[in-house]
């Protein structure tokens, strides 16, 4: 492979590895912060991938909707004339809406209830939104998937450069949910989550509206993640309900913030491209080495390494220990 043949795989692998770096933040405001046990990222995964497409992708077979008025091409509202790639802004914005209303749902009913009901719904939930996608043609096309999904500003650079634009944009969404999500921690706001992971009975008797807390908390995460879909729409540009498998969507997002360090944003992202330099990495091996399932094999050993050498993840949480005046801890 030449010198621009691995440059571009780097970017490429970056991407990727920024878009997971996405997610792993998400669930680090669930997991992390506010200890709510969320098993179904891929149905998050697959709302903000498939609302950011659907409003910027023309239909495939537009027969399949003549009897519903939503259907036809959404990039024919007239946003292309404005000079930007304005469709691609409001894909990602609608994409968040669209799963912090449904995160509002779920965790409206769930999250009175104990810990592991939160992780049977988003479980069933995932599932549900990913056979839905899979039998109701009339909306995605079913099993064949929507296709030709836009690229940003597709049709002012060469394709050979496109990546490295697109690396940028990813880079800079990740920074910026990045800088938010950690200001949040740092604020009281994060404070009272943090508390609520670690004793929420105790955070309930100091006056805290625990349920509250934890739905602004499942809804601030979801959103994070329907971005996250909505950037790796737009990247791989064919979407189909076999994307969404628990596996890719779901399992190799918790073992990135384990390795990296719950409860630390920075050590989410490390472990976002860590763990995707593994299953991208992988592939060059020979034989039997470069399988999935040997892939899934190498995440799960890293996994235990990690929990072996450093609990914690290879960052970990950054916790903060108060001292008298004379120096003690308190």
């Amino acid at each position: 492979m030449d010198v621009i043949g691995v440059i571009s795989y780097s970017a490429g692998f970056a991407i990727m590895a920024g878009i997971y770096g996405v997610f792993a933040l998400g669930l680090n405001v669930h997991w992390g912060s506010t200890g709510l046990f969320n098993i179904g990222i891929a149905g998050f995964f697959a709302l903000g991938a498939y609302t950011a497409a659907l409003m910027t992708t023309q239909t495939p077979d537009p027969a399949l909707f003549e009897d519903f008025k939503f259907g036809g091409n959404w990039s024919e509202l007239g946003f292309l004339d404005l000079g930007i790639d304005l469709w691609f802004f409001l894909g990602l914005g609608a994409a968040s809406i669209v799963c912090g209303v449904i995160a509002l749902a779920i965790g409206y009913v769930t999250l009175r209830l104990r810990d592991d009901y939160l992780a049977i719904a988003t479980l069933g939930i995932a599932e549900t939104v990913r056979l839905f996608f899979l039998n109701e043609k009339w909306v995605a096309n079913g099993s064949k998937g929507l296709y030709r999904i836009p690229k940003f500003l597709g049709d002012w650079i060469s394709p050979e450069n496109y990546d490295y634009l697109y690396l940028v944009v990813v880079l800079v969404v990740l920074a910026a949910l990045y800088a938010a999500v950690e200001r949040a921690a740092k604020s009281p706001w994060g404070r009272v989550l943090r508390a609520i992971r670690e004793d929420e009975t105790a955070a309930e008797a100091s006056g805290k509206n625990v349920f509250n807390f934890k739905l602004q908390a499942f809804i601030m995460g979801a959103i994070i993640m329907g971005i996250g879909g909505a950037l790796f729409a737009h990247n791989v540009r064919f979407l189909s309900p076999l994307t969404f498998d628990p596996l890719l969507a779901t399992f190799i997002i918790w073992a990135m913030l384990m390795v990296g360090g719950s409860g630390n944003n920075k050590g989410a992202i490390l472990g976002a491209f860590l763990v995707w330099g593994i299953w991208s990495g992988t592939q060059f091996l020979p034989g039997v080495f470069s399988d999935p399932n040997f892939r899934f094999f190498m995440i799960g050993v890293l996994i235990v390494a990690v929990i072996l050498i450093r609990p914690g993840g290879i960052l970990g949480e950054e916790r903060k220990v108060a001292r008298s005046a004379d120096g003690a801890r308190i």
